[in-house]
């Protein structure tokens, strides 16, 4: 199971509430899960999604191995602009979509 982070910026504090239930707050806003689960990761962040669609405030990205994806990570991002990891020969950069 891989490491999953996820950092928040200006959301309720309902967020840090639930997020430290099921993970690590290592900085403000910045929690992490060593061992989380594919099927947790996809509940938590449904849980975000429905939260950041009913209040609109502030921003969410999550981040986990996926040896599936360029660079091996995968990132899934709430208020700001989508993002996508490429590959420009050979050093891995944060593209916006």
């Amino acid at each position: 199971m891989p490491l999953t982070m996820i950092v928040t910026r200006d959301v309720e504090a309902r967020y840090r509430g639930f997020l430290t239930s099921v993970m690590l707050e290592i900085a403000p806003g910045v929690y992490v899960a060593p061992d989380m689960s594919a099927g947790v990761r996809g509940r938590v962040w449904s849980v975000m999604t429905d939260w950041w669609t009913a209040l609109g405030r502030g921003s969410l990205t999550m981040v986990w191995r996926d040896t599936g994806a360029t660079g091996n990570l995968r990132i899934e991002t709430l208020g700001e602009p989508p993002k996508e990891i490429v590959d420009a020969d050979g050093v891995l950069l944060v593209k916006r979509v």
